[in-house]
């Protein structure tokens, strides 16, 4: 019988990930099935609980179920103690294990599929939710020449530079509101806010991009107002989808320990 595994969350009817994880097996000739379950929001953990107890190996978890993944596991990895957050659950017997790949997927989009070095690079974060929370950290192992935190509410900004700072205290980590960001340029910037699901732009002042800079929306599959303010601005832009693929993959490795090809799957979905 196949391994079972699934994406939990609210809404989950368009999700990509049966189809990404799909391609995956196939690539890598790995017998397993993968489906999409939605959950009320009052019974999350019951879901979980009884797709765990048929004796499936694991779950994704996308919104708005992150945090609760993240408290009912037993186990945590380091990536979803910082996060606060888990999108990677493994079942076993004894233990339910939580992990968080938001931020290698964002990392190895910008890094190997979009070419950007971010090695000393101006990074701006829009954003101080859970979003920011999955990707801060493996933004700054990648030891950024600085790291500026924008949000509409300062303190949210500000709280999230300091959960961060202690742990990486050799890159320049800053919290701003978006009013103090036309003393800045950055070489990428990213959002990480959720205006674009609403067709919204961040009150993102004119003059931040520096020349060639990335804008970076993790939100797919459309063109957002953040993407034409940056084209507007002479920055190249990139969407979110690449993110979602490698994040995938890193979900799909920590279960069934190959890594599948990224590349032939964000192909593919481009041109669905």
């Amino acid at each position: 019988m196949p391994d079972q595994y699934a994406v939990i969350g609210n809404p989950i009817l368009h999700s990509k990930s049966p189809l990404i994880h799909a391609e995956f097996a196939r690539q890598t000739s790995q017998d397993l099935t993968y489906i999409a379950l939605s959950a009320e929001p009052d019974e999350f953990e019951n879901v979980v609980d009884r797709f765990r107890r048929e004796g499936s190996r694991g779950m994704n978890v996308t919104l708005p179920f992150k945090h609760r993944a993240f408290a009912l596991a037993n186990e945590r990895s380091a990536r979803a103690v910082q996060a606060e957050a888990a999108n990677t659950l493994t079942f076993s017997e004894s233990a339910v294990a939580a992990d968080n790949t938001d931020g290698v997927g964002l990392v190895r989009d910008l890094t190997s599929n979009l070419g950007c070095t971010l090695s000393g690079a101006r990074i701006l974060l829009m954003g101080a939710g859970g979003a920011a929370y999955g990707v801060c950290g493996p933004l700054l192992e990648q030891q950024p020449g600085r790291l500026v935190i924008a949000n509409r509410t300062l303190q949210k900004a500000v709280a999230l530079c300091e959960r961060f700072r202690v742990a990486y205290p050799y890159v320049s980590l800053d919290a701003r509101g978006y009013g103090a960001l036309p003393q800045d340029k950055f070489d990428v910037v990213i959002n990480a806010t959720a205006a674009g699901l609403h067709d919204e732009l961040p009150p993102l002042p004119a003059g931040v991009f520096a020349a060639n800079a990335l804008a970076y929306e993790m939100v797919y599959g459309r063109v957002t107002p953040f993407l034409e303010f940056a084209r507007r601005e002479g920055a190249r832009g990139a969407d979110g989808l690449g993110m979602l693929v490698e994040q995938a993959a890193e979900s799909f490795f920590i279960w069934r320990g190959v890594r599948p090809r990224t590349a032939p799957v964000i192909a593919l979905l481009r041109g669905s």
